[in-house]
């Protein structure tokens, strides 16, 4: 029986347990670039004993941006100041992590202490407004605009692989520009990329395809879905089993189970642990590892999800910003003293 401290391998790479910090915006970078800021925060977190450290949802556009301040691998100069940080939290222990993704309709909203809006048109598979702030009307996406936007997924990730990243997410989730190809409810479209579920699930296979042609074969490549749109006649968790099963043929190595984010008046039960189900599942039924998120808090919580085969991670994120040191914490709680991963400037505090 497995338990949160255990290592947990996929290809070559092996996390020193299972906990993982899950990608969370900050609001910090300018053009696309990250900095000082993105250094201690993340790499605090490999410090503090996480296994993974996923850097935000980072655009592969400049108009595919959650927020203005959002970082972004658009061009090659963005590759640099990304270095430093992964060399840093590999230098403590973990993995680093990075997750692709382009914002669709839901592009350009201004972050949390400002209204800055994005200056671009953003972009859709179908012409429909997200509603609430995002009341715009998006731009249908033609052929050509589909490609271009599946080859700037293409080359960051090639340019993840020269920033030294060892672990890729494609965001597939959160009425996010892949969500919204998958969902009913964004995505109107009468060609081969809507409709059926063939076909809304077209644009996701294609873009994993190129994809792996530039990212390395050793290395994790894992996909974040919403599960549900909790709306009816929205995406459902059985479409999501059936799309992670032709994901590990694709090769796919992990799918990251969250939830909801397609429309602004859906309904969620939230709770403690409200996604793991959905990361149960899609393990049972699709026999392909999966990370649980959402409302995970506890160590004994997160522990017994791995022990009852629940999920193979768990992934944090509010809980990551109250507390860097989680991992530390929950070894100690845990009992679990043997797994813990103090640097070693920081051992005169081990008692």
């Amino acid at each position: 029986m497995s338990h949160l401290f255990d290592e947990f391998r996929i290809k070559a790479v092996t996390l020193r347990n299972r906990i993982g910090v899950s990608p969370m915006c900050q609001y910090s970078s300018e053009g696309g670039m990250m900095n000082d800021w993105h250094l201690v925060h993340l790499g605090s977190r490999a410090v503090g004993g996480a296994a993974l450290v996923i850097a935000e949802a980072t655009a592969v556009e400049y108009r595919g941006q959650i927020s203005p301040n959002d970082v972004g691998l658009w061009n090659d100069d963005q590759i640099e100041p990304m270095i430093p940080i992964t060399r840093f939290i590999k230098r403590w222990g973990a993995v680093p992590g990075i997750q692709l993704g382009h914002a669709g309709r839901k592009a350009g909203t201004p972050r949390r202490w400002n209204g800055v809006w994005g200056d671009w048109q953003q972009i859709a598979p179908s012409p429909i407004a997200f509603g609430g702030n995002a009341s715009w009307i998006p731009q249908e996406m033609t052929r050509d605009d589909i490609q271009t936007v599946q080859h700037a997924f293409r080359e960051a990730t090639r340019r993840a692989v020269d920033a030294g990243y060892d672990w890729l997410e494609l965001h597939g989730a959160h009425g996010y520009l892949v969500h919204s190809f998958h969902s009913p409810l964004s995505n109107h479209r009468t060609d081969a990329y809507g409709g059926s579920f063939e076909n809304r699930i077209r644009f996701t296979i294609e873009t994993v395809r190129l994809m792996r042609e530039v990212w390395p074969e050793n290395k994790p490549f894992t996909v974040r879905l919403s599960c549900t749109d909790w709306v009816e006649g929205g995406w459902t968790i059985e479409e999501s089993v059936e799309l992670s099963h032709i994901l590990k043929r694709e090769g796919i190595d992990l799918i990251d189970c969250s939830s909801g984010g397609a429309v602004i008046d859906a309904h969620y039960p939230v709770g403690s642990g409200f996604q793991v189900p959905f990361a149960e599942r899609i393990r049972r039924e699709a026999a392909i590892p999966t990370a649980a998120v959402g409302i995970i808090t506890e160590p004994r919580q997160a522990d017994q999800i791995i022990r009852l085969g629940q999920a193979d991670l768990v992934l944090l994120g509010r809980e990551m910003l109250r507390d860097p040191y989680w991992a530390i914490h929950a070894a100690h709680q845990l009992g679990q003293k043997k797994y813990l991963n103090y640097p070693d400037p920081y051992h005169w505090a081990v008692g």
